[in-house]
């Protein structure tokens, strides 16, 4: 992967011959400069040099969701270059590419699918029309193709290079023609990957790869006690051992939760790793020692009974009059777990006077060193302009590194020595450090009228508060929405509908997890409405069907989803299908799975089913992988055990006790897109939450088993 710096970025103003950058400006209006030194309120996106060089820059992390050759994609298409032709090259947080340097939340594609087809829609137009005048003939009859413009009548060409300073003089237009659909010759097209190639032969640079001349390691030990904080320590033994050159305190800083650890500083990973086992430390456990998840768990059981805050009331949940024999309530429960993105947590820092130089994998270039970098000055002491960050390729975010604590951790040692540090996190540190997806009990209420019409619905949601655990500033007395996020969003026309929420206090630090809490709700939800299907008598897919009866996109994914899994087709004995689908702030999708029912009481996934609507479509190979992934880490989080905590500490340490899905446990997955326009949806997280729903759903198809607790084991139903 290319990088880049910010003084690099601003020196490629100097290349030799011409050049021209074309952007867009913060009113979202295409906008070109010759010269970024002078250039405001403008994000430039390509650089044209005489010399024929075309680079574009990918704004968004690449974490393996595609971003570094779904972004520049979307400008090369209306560009009329092809991906073979450019220079793709990651942005490193710089302040003239904007502060949305960050990938999280699906957004990447769907946040910037027209801006950027627009990016290169004006930028080709202003080199057709400078070909056009240079020639002194009618725009309408050049054409670009291939980094060229050509005049049809006569085939005359010239390149977007030779161009360069004849475009520079001409205005952009604000409003370009964007390109029929029909016509594209990149997006929509499977594509190979830029990335992968570099991936496999070893030339990607992940944050765990970075070198820096005479850097040394660290090695972090935190209260294994979460909520502690450190005491007092002897590192006499530990500064003994060779190789290790310094022990220091250092401060952990995660949302609203500070704690003190001891770094061991050494000449190899290996050293600081050996001499923290050396280290003799005394905790202050702040009383969390007897903190354990059972009894936490029945702390938010108990919640359960409060009204809790409202989030939504819809028609007239509090007057509607409901027979008993109409009504059904159901419990839902789902654990704690961790991210346990493939790369650990890792971070090159290097401080020489006011400055800062970092080298890391982060899913917030931009919090960095753009205008979110306020909220890290206050704890690194470095203000934005004084940090440069080299932003590597990311071995899995998953949301955990939205979060910045160990890139604070790592700047904070290296202010304590005068060379670089490079912090690594063990895959124990990973595991029981957190911050971890908070548990999340629902408590569902459903009725029917007395001619079999659900007229009304109840889900109220207890758990920890997200939004609490990361601004110290939140507001106790209003629903956390990300702890309630989709429920009232989906399409299914029932007339009187009420969500709400009980906060508990935790003291454990949360994060978001891939698809944040719509991983948990739509278990409960999804479930529950299978339920309702099964109390109404009525086919699970009838019966979400019949509470769609406007068009809508959830019933449009709902009917391709039957006919892509035979639906309507009896199985053989001892098989069964499971629906489930789910819409929410990323997107869309829908999953039926297929199940067998073993003599020996176990169950074992046959086959799953994807429809996900995604209104348009960069790469479909792409979007195959992604919901894959998703659907194997819903299936993780399905049937492996959770975190959970004893006298105050986590549990579990590594995959021998947190496993992970393997591959002969991966079921044969058969994915659908669906990309008949309209709005631009997500593809990295709708494909998760559906999945444990069906699952659960095709379990009681086929064993009659109703399952309301996650993780649910498949060996003995």
């Amino acid at each position: 992967m290319k990088q880049v710096t910010r003084r690099s970025f601003i020196k490629h103003t100097s290349v030799a011959g011409a050049a021209l950058w074309l952007g867009l400006s913060t009113k979202g209006y295409a906008q070109k400069t010759v010269s970024l030194a002078g250039a405001k309120n403008f994000s430039p996106y390509i650089l044209v040099e005489s010399s024929g060089a075309i680079t574009i820059y990918n704004t968004k992390p690449e974490m393996g969701q595609g971003t570094f050759q779904a972004i520049p994609a979307l400008i090369a298409e209306e560009f009329e270059v092809s991906l073979d032709q450019i220079i793709i090259k990651q942005s490193n947080g710089e302040k003239e590419l904007g502060p949305g340097q960050r990938a999280g939340g699906s957004s990447s594609v769907r946040s910037n699918y027209t801006a950027l087809r627009k990016v290169g829609a004006a930028a080709k137009e202003v080199f057709v029309k400078a070909a056009a005048m240079q020639w002194a003939v009618d725009i309408e009859t050049c054409y670009a193709e291939n980094g060229t413009v050509i005049h049809k009548p006569t085939m005359r060409k010239l390149t977007y290079g030779e161009l360069v300073e004849a475009a520079s003089k001409l205005e952009l237009p604000k409003e370009p023609k964007l390109k029929d659909p029909k016509d594209f010759k990149i997006l929509g097209k499977p594509m190979k990957r830029p990335d992968v190639p570099l991936k496999t032969n070893g030339k990607a640079e992940f944050g765990i790869d970075v070198q820096v001349p005479n850097m040394l390691f660290a090695s972090v030990q935190r209260c294994p006690v979460i909520g502690g904080t450190l005491k007092s320590f002897d590192a006499s033994e530990a500064l003994a051992m060779q190789g290790v050159e310094k022990v220091a305190e250092v401060e952990r800083i995660i949302g609203i939760y500070h704690s003190v650890g001891v770094a061991v500083i050494a000449n190899s990973y290996w050293a600081a790793a050996q001499a923290r086992k050396k280290l003799k430390i005394e905790w202050d456990n702040k009383g969390f020692s007897t903190f354990n998840s059972a009894d936490y768990e029945n702390h938010l059981r108990s919640l359960a009974k409060e009204e809790g805050l409202i989030d939504k009331n819809i028609g007239a949940t509090d007057t509607v009059t409901l027979l008993p024999q109409n009504t059904l309530e159901a419990f839902y429960e789902t654990p704690m777990i961790a991210h346990h993105a493939l790369e650990p947590m890792n971070c090159v820092a290097q401080v020489q006077g006011d400055k800062v130089e970092i080298w890391t994998s982060t899913q917030v270039p931009s919090t960095l060193t753009g205008s979110g970098a306020n909220d890290l000055h206050r704890h690194i002491g470095f203000t934005a302009e004084n940090i440069k960050l080299h932003a590597t390729f990311i071995g899995g975010g998953f949301g955990r590194r939205l979060n910045i604590d160990y890139i604070i951790e790592a700047v904070n040692i290296a202010k304590q020595i005068n060379k670089p540090v490079k912090v690594i996190w063990s895959r124990e540190d990973t595991t029981d450090q957190g911050p971890f997806r908070p548990m999340t009990f629902s408590k569902l209420k459903a009725g029917f009228s007395e001619e079999g019409k659900l007229v009304a619905f109840w889900h109220k949601v207890i758990s920890p508060s997200y939004m609490q655990a990361m601004n110290k500033t939140f507001d106790k007395n209003k629903v956390d929405n990300i702890m309630v996020e989709g429920i009232g969003e989906q399409a299914y026309e029932i007339p009187n509908i009420k969500t709400s929420y009980v906060r508990a206090d935790y003291h454990v630090p949360l994060a978001a997890w891939r698809s944040v809490t719509s991983s948990t709700v739509a278990f409960a939800h999804e479930c529950f409405i299978d339920e309702l299907a099964n109390k109404a008598k009525k086919d699970p897919l009838d019966f979400r069907l019949s509470l769609l009866t406007k068009p809508s996109d959830l019933k449009r994914v709902l009917l391709k989803l039957r006919e892509i899994s035979n639906w309507d087709k009896p199985l053989p004995k001892g098989k069964a299908r499971g629906v489930a689908q789910w819409e929410f702030f990323a997107g869309l999708c829908a999953h039926v799975v297929e199940v067998t029912y073993h003599a020996n009481k176990s169950i074992s996934i046959d086959k799953v089913f994807a429809v996900i609507d995604l209104g348009e479509v960069v790469n479909p190979g792409n979007v195959k992988n992604q919901v894959e992934g998703s659907i194997v880490m819903a299936l993780g989080a399905a049937i492996k055990p959770g975190i959970t905590l004893q006298s105050g500490k986590v549990m579990q340490s590594n995959f021998y006790d947190n496993p992970q899905i393997r591959i002969n446990e991966v079921p044969e997955i058969e994915v659908h897109i669906l990309a008949e326009g309209g709005k631009v949806k997500g593809v990295g997280e709708p494909g998760l939450p559906p999945f444990a729903p069906a699952l659960a759903n095709a379990i009681f198809a086929a064993t009659g088993k109703r399952i309301r607790k996650m993780p649910f084991g498949l060996d003995n139903v």
